[in-house]
């Protein structure tokens, strides 16, 4: 189960390795400008979850199942979009 902040736009964020640790939970709901930069939209993220600041140089997001860098490049989400917080993963 998700939990559910804000009111509006809604989409799911999903946390995952360092992520989840930090933001203490799997999944939750957003509310989200509909256009939103994804650097705009992990600030958003981090004002819920001050503690994932840490990770900031080293995550990497997946919309819709795409990978996004943090900067300036223009989301556009639909209701229901998931966004998933993806950290480096160590491993060999």
């Amino acid at each position: 189960m998700c939990w559910y902040f804000g009111s509006g736009f809604r989409v799911s964020v999903l946390y995952f390795a360092r992520s989840a640790e930090l933001a203490g939970l799997r999944c939750e709901t957003l509310s989200v400008p509909r256009e939103i930069t994804s650097l705009q939209l992990w600030e958003e993220i981090v004002k819920v979850h001050p503690r994932l600041a840490v990770i900031r140089d080293q995550v990497i997001f997946a919309v819709r199942q795409e990978y996004v860098l943090l900067g300036d490049q223009v989301l556009v989400l639909q209701p229901g979009d998931e966004v998933a917080i993806i950290p480096p993963i160590s491993g060999g």
